[in-house]
């Protein structure tokens, strides 16, 4: 992926971005740069944290890329999978319910979510919940639907 441009954020997206991370995420976000950028060869709306790509933009909504979110570990919109579960996640597959091991009780369908390995807690992927936390644990079905994961080309650049 090649940078078009880098823009620096005003003092008022950064708080919008920062609001919106500590209210669905629990997390709180403490950092000297935030820049947007534009991409020559893809669609990702990213935005640098002191360098690194730490959030992106979901439908205009401000997340946690996967190196966000093992950079700052949320505290709520988390799904939990088990070891079987991680290559197919890793590869960008969406998440089925045999695989989950747990889910934020809080999570609602539609929401974004962080999907993290259980042995480490590690995020492998941020995704959509197509069904509420409480109904993600059970015997079959996909219930989230993978929008950015380890190894794609948003995770190997380096910002």
């Amino acid at each position: 992926m090649d940078v078009k441009s880098r823009h620096h954020l005003r003092a008022d997206a950064i708080d919008e971005i920062t609001t919106a991370l500590d209210e669905g995420l629990g997390v709180e976000m403490d950092a000297d740069t935030f820049e947007t950028i534009d991409f020559e060869d893809a669609d990702w709306e990213v935005v640098l944290v002191d360098g690194a790509p730490l959030v992106l933009y979901v439908d205009e909504e401000p997340f946690l890329t996967v190196k966000g979110a093992n950079e700052y570990p949320p505290e709520r919109n988390v799904v939990t999978v088990d070891a079987g579960a991680i290559s197919f996640v890793s590869d960008g597959a969406d998440v089925m319910r045999p695989g989950i091991t747990e889910a934020d009780d809080s999570i609602a369908a539609g929401d974004l979510v962080v999907i993290e390995e259980e042995t480490h807690g590690k995020a492998l992927a941020v995704g959509r919940a197509k069904t509420d936390g409480s109904d993600m644990v059970g015997d079959s079905g996909k219930v989230v639907e993978s929008i950015h994961h380890v190894g794609d080309e948003l995770f190997e650049f380096a910002g």
